[in-house]
């Protein structure tokens, strides 16, 4: 008899593969991710200042979840179901309400209650403005006068004067004034974000002389504090009577308004401009805020109450990563240097035929950010200067400023002639400008750009080189999980591999023809491409395990990703796991799926590991009777990503690399491992716990050591 299980409101339902409450919600399973992290802001086993940056980082994502996903259900609550969980989006945003403000509240005190105590006992202090001392007080005032003051601009708000814009993710000033007719008036202030969140108030901090010595010990004091205390300044003949900090989070969704492809980069700068003027989804304000003030802000803002957040300490978690950046290592992760892979090891300079045969040899995995991003620019930039080389495709998703990867396109172009074709993708959420700016510097150059479809986002990471080698053309393939970018290869874990393979090549001309062309293509040779066959090739393989295991009793799945979410995909691994296939999910974020249910998912176990870097590569494996498959690439099992992207995911043959994948990476991180979590079928999360004689280990700690 099926075991029954009881959903988040305790009520008992039967074990059915179809019903709602097996498909946990995305939402709560998201803000148990963010939980995760705040996790390790709390856990004593992170040096000091990481585990700051660990609290910026809740932070970070929970702006963007309030942005996007928050922002999205208001959008959707007229939707009829059906919904996980049962959980409509009225509902949904209620459950949201309650997990998001304790979260946040629990940050906050954490911060104050524990890591600013613990950082100033090793000579990292955050000051409160009145415990400033007469030469600290003397540096911030003189500091004051000339570098704030003149970018600030108080804006009334009266009969003459509109209230004012007030910004997606701006932090602000409810300033209420007096005149000397005792008459009031209120004014808001943006505090800029061109000004540092943490003014630094240590003498070392104002000693530009060229042999300065690094200080050891810090003190700053937040800049908004510094702001409040000087506000006469800002209001000269009127009496400054309270000062209450506010901050904005509007909803951040574009909503594409054009059909035609050719109108899409345009569409896409209005979109971004549009999305400065979202409505309000998150009100941040201190408990101390009276209700008269408050009352303006709502009414002029149009914000619902369930959108208002009320703290005793409020402040913006993510602006706590500018004090990540002092220098003090004692208080960091132990410096890490990635390698450069045997492959790609010359003696002096290289030549485009040396790095080019290295390739062509064997297929080479690079592992980031244990091994280095290098070798990935070192084939943007022979390419570019080789005169065999007769064309570079490429598609970018994210490559962040002064992009390494782009100049080396850029070259190819402008001073050898080569053809470039680069897929930009314009709907790349958060990068639009970037991409923008970029997409219009590559044009100017000549190189042939194309935005992306309509409908569809292009998430595959896939760089083709076509070079003429005597009578024949050899095509050369970077295939990777992750972005081409130069900032997070150092902070992702992602796997790429560079081949030579006919038939791969083949399958990636077909792809830029499709991406920039009027191909109909949907079916290729070795590539698994969405939105077309991919949701069918990932069940179809499920399925082979199932077979397997029916036959040979070996059926095993080994899945490592970012997140899961697709009911379809879901549905297909509960009833392999029916079958008794041994199933393991590595989930870093977002999982839906209930592991452990007697009768539907017992044999399925998923971890979720966090750590130094952010886990972002997709693996997929199936044991298939010991002819091991192993696919990679770039999606996610989302909806999204197999019904609404162009995503790849591509095979990987050599039994070498096959190997280390499996032996060296999957294996190990279903070891007991320090930094995984163990989900639960209610959804909830535990940490490994050492048992016996088993040491636990730290996987990426592991693979540090031994890449």
């Amino acid at each position: 008899m099926p075991k029954n299980h009881q959903n988040h409101q305790g009520q008992t339902h039967k074990v059915s593969i179809d019903d709602p409450m097996n498909y946990l919600n995305r939402e709560l399973s998201m803000l148990k991710f963010h939980r995760r992290v705040l996790f390790e802001a709390m856990n004593p086993a992170n040096p000091l200042l990481e585990r700051l940056r660990f609290l910026g980082i809740v932070g970070s994502i929970l702006d963007e979840f309030f942005m996007v996903r928050v922002g999205s259900l208001t959008e959707e609550s007229e939707k009829k179901g059906p919904y996980f969980e049962n959980m409509p989006p009225g509902q949904q945003l209620q459950e949201i309400r309650k997990e998001a403000r304790k979260l946040i509240r629990d940050a906050q005190n954490y911060f104050y209650d524990v890591l600013r105590p613990q950082l100033s006992e090793v000579g990292v202090q955050i000051l409160d403005y009145q415990d400033l001392n007469k030469s600290q007080l003397s540096r911030v005032t003189g500091y004051f006068k000339e570098v704030v003051f003149p970018v600030l601009t108080p804006l009334a708000f009266d009969p003459g004067h509109p209230f004012p814009y007030i910004s997606n993710l701006s932090f602000n000033l409810a300033i209420l004034v007096e005149d000397s007719r005792g008459r009031r008036h209120f004014s808001r202030l943006k505090v800029p974000g061109t000004l540092p969140n943490f003014l630094p108030v240590h003498k070392a901090a104002y000693d530009h002389s060229p042999r300065a010595k690094q200080p050891r010990k810090h003190a700053f004091v937040p800049i908004t504090d510094v702001i409040i205390a000087n506000l006469g300044k800002l209001f000269p003949g009127l009496k400054v009577l309270e000062a209450y900090p506010f901050y904005v989070v509007r909803n951040a969704e574009i909503e594409l308004q054009g059909l035609d492809v050719m109108d899409l980069l345009e569409v896409m700068e209005d979109g971004v401009r549009r999305r400065r003027f979202g409505s309000v989804v998150q009100l941040m304000v201190g408990s101390n805020m009276p209700d008269r003030v408050l009352k303006i802000l709502v009414d002029n803002l149009s914000v619902d109450a369930q959108f208002i957040y009320t703290y005793d300490r409020p402040f913006v978690l993510r602006h706590l990563q500018q004090l990540c950046q002092i220098n003090r290592p004692d208080l960091k992760y132990r410096p890490f240097t990635p390698v450069i892979p045997t492959a790609f090891e010359f003696d002096g300079d290289v030549k485009p035929d040396v790095f080019f045969d290295a390739i062509a040899k064997k297929d080479v995995l690079l592992h980031l950010p244990y091994d280095s991003f290098d070798p990935v620019v070192d084939f943007i930039e022979n390419a570019a200067i080789d005169p065999n080389v007769l064309a570079i495709k490429q598609t970018l998703y994210r490559v962040g400023r002064n992009s390494p990867v782009l100049k080396a396109l850029l070259r190819a172009r402008r001073d050898y002639g080569k053809q470039v074709a680069v897929l930009v993708e314009l709907q790349a959420r958060f990068d639009e400008e970037n991409n923008i700016e970029w997409t219009r510097l590559l044009e100017q150059e000549g190189v042939h750009v194309t935005y992306g479809l309509m409908g569809l986002k292009t998430h595959s990471k896939v760089t083709l080189v076509v070079r003429k080698e005597n009578e024949h053309i050899r095509r050369y393939l970077h295939l990777a999980t992750g972005n081409y970018n130069h900032h997070t290869a150092l902070l992702y874990e992602d796997i790429g591999m560079f081949t030579t393979d006919e038939v791969l090549g083949a399958d990636a001309t077909d792809l830029f023809n499709y991406l920039t062309g009027y191909s109909a293509k949907q079916e290729y040779r070795k590539m698994v491409v969405a939105p077309f066959l991919l949701r069918k090739n990932i069940d179809k393989l499920i399925k082979q395990e199932i077979a397997h295991q029916k036959r040979h009793g070996d059926g095993r799945i080994i899945m490592k990703m970012n997140a899961l979410v697709d009911g379809g995909i879901i549905r297909s691994l509960y009833k392999a796991s029916r079958a008794r296939v041994k199933i393991d999910l590595i989930v870093r974020g977002v999982c839906c799926l209930r592991p452990g249910v007697a009768g539907l998912s017992e044999n399925i176990r998923v971890i979720s590991v966090l750590g130094r870097f952010l886990e972002h590569s997709r693996v997929y494996y199936f044991h298939n009777h010991g002819q091991e498959i192993i696919y990679m690439g770039s999606a996610d099992l989302m909806p999204r990503n197999l019904n609404q992207r162009v995503e790849v995911l591509f095979p990987v043959e050599d039994q070498n690399l096959i190997r280390y994948l499996h032996d060296s990476v999957l294996a190990v991180y279903l070891r007991e491992d320090i930094k995984a979590w163990r989900m639960n079928a209610d959804g909830s999360y535990e940490r490994f716990q050492a048992g016996g004689d088993d040491e636990l280990i730290d996987v990426q700690d592991w693979l540090m050591d031994h890449r």
